[in-house]
Order: structure tokens, then sequence, then C-alpha cells
């Protein structure tokens, strides 16, 4: 049978009840209108954040499978399958607390959308943002986003741009540069990861508020916006 996409793969076990869910958000391409329902490399590289997050008890992590691989201009398909499993988890788990993380392009498409019902927290690592991306929708969220310092995909002044803006409209935003690594996560992937992992279940109440990402968020910009991570991996 083909595949049916978009759709949320779980990772780990599923609870029956969760207390919270994330959703995983892997990258993809600028243009592509191949099918996104290969296991690309992508899709692979978020596999160790799911796997971390999936040994907190009572969470539920998915991670989404999208219909195609590419952005695609204002078609926005990343975006837009984001949307559409969102507002189907809501409707068969309506108000369990939801994070959202996502990597490159799947870190543009969390970001754009956070606004479903239910989203609590959205973590954007490395995102591909070009100055033209929306923030009214993070209104009441926090927001996480970090970036390599040898980061050759995309722009690290993008994303400082973004959180910039993204403080007009929500108080919670934290922005760390990750010493030493660039668009893969390879080199310091214990920092990305404990990172997110931090984050996830500090906003999501499984464990307190991680204290360096808080202290990012209480600093004015563009202190907060710019805190190097060089303390973990």
């Amino acid at each position: 049978m083909p595949d049916s996409l978009p759709r949320l793969e779980p990772v780990g076990p599923q609870p029956t009840r969760p207390a919270g869910l994330v959703v995983l958000a892997h990258g993809g391409s600028a243009n592509a209108t191949d099918s996104g329902g290969r296991r690309r490399l992508a899709y692979w590289r978020m596999m160790p954040f799911a796997r971390a997050l999936a040994r907190t008890d009572g969470l539920a992590v998915l991670v989404l499978r999208y219909r195609l691989r590419g952005w695609n201009g204002s078609a926005r398909d990343a975006a837009r399958d984001a949307e559409e499993m969102l507002a189907d988890l809501h409707r068969r788990r309506p108000g369990v607390p939801t994070a959202l993380v996502g990597h490159s392009m799947g870190g543009r498409a969390v970001l754009h959308a956070a606004g479903a019902p239910d989203v609590r927290a959205v973590a954007a690592l490395a995102p591909w943002l070009d100055g033209t991306d929306p923030v009214d929708q993070l209104a009441g969220r926090s927001v996480l986003i970090a970036h390599g310092d040898r980061e050759r995909m995309t722009d690290p002044r993008e994303s400082l741009a973004y959180a910039v803006r993204a403080r007009e409209v929500t108080d919670r935003v934290a922005r760390f540069d990750v010493l030493g690594d660039g668009h893969a996560m390879l080199r310091r992937a214990a920092a990305w990861h404990a990172l997110v992992a931090r984050f996830v279940r500090g906003e999501l109440g499984f464990a307190p508020e991680d204290p360096a990402i808080a202290a990012a968020m209480r600093q004015p910009a563009p202190a907060g916006l710019q805190v190097p991570l060089s303390g973990v991996g």
C-alpha cells in the first residue's frame, strides 16, 4: 500500500493517557516536489532527539512525515503539513500540553505552526529563515532557538533577527550559539540533545525549568539571544 502522508510516527512507548506530547519535524529542501515518504538523512538526524525525549515517563513522542520534501515557496508545504497534523492531534487528544522541535526546514515549519491549540513551547534548531517569517503565532509560547557558529547551510543572522522580533510578542525567547558545531549537529551532538531535552521537559512540566534557559529568557536583547552554549557535550 502507498504511504499515507502526512502523518505522525510514534517513537518509543506511547502512554495511554500522556501528560505531554512532543512533535519533531526534520529538515528538507527549499524546493522539491518529490515524496516526503522516504526516510532520508534529515529524518534520521532527528531520531536521537526523539529517543532521548522518549525516555521521559508520560511523554508521547511523534515524528512528522511530510507529503513533499520541499517548502516550495508560498505553498509552505512543510508548515501546512505540521498545522494539519497538530489540528488532528488536538482533535484526538485535546488539552494535552505540546512542544514542537524542528531542524532546518523543520525548524521553520514548527515556528509557523506554533499557534496551534495546546502548543506551549517550540524549539527551532539551525532554522532556515529568510526574514519573511511571521512571529504573531508565538504569542503565549516559549521559544528556544539554537544555531551553530560553524553553520554553512542556514544563516544564524536570520535566526537572531527572528528571535529579536519574537521578543515583541512573547517574553519567553532564548537563543543559543552552539560553539564549534555546524548544520549537521554532529560535533556537539550531546549539547544539542541535552539543551532540547531540558527545554521540553521544563516547559511541559516534567522537570523544573532549566536555569540556563530561564536566565537567557530574562536577559534583555541581544544578550539573551546570543548565549554561548559551551558547557555541555
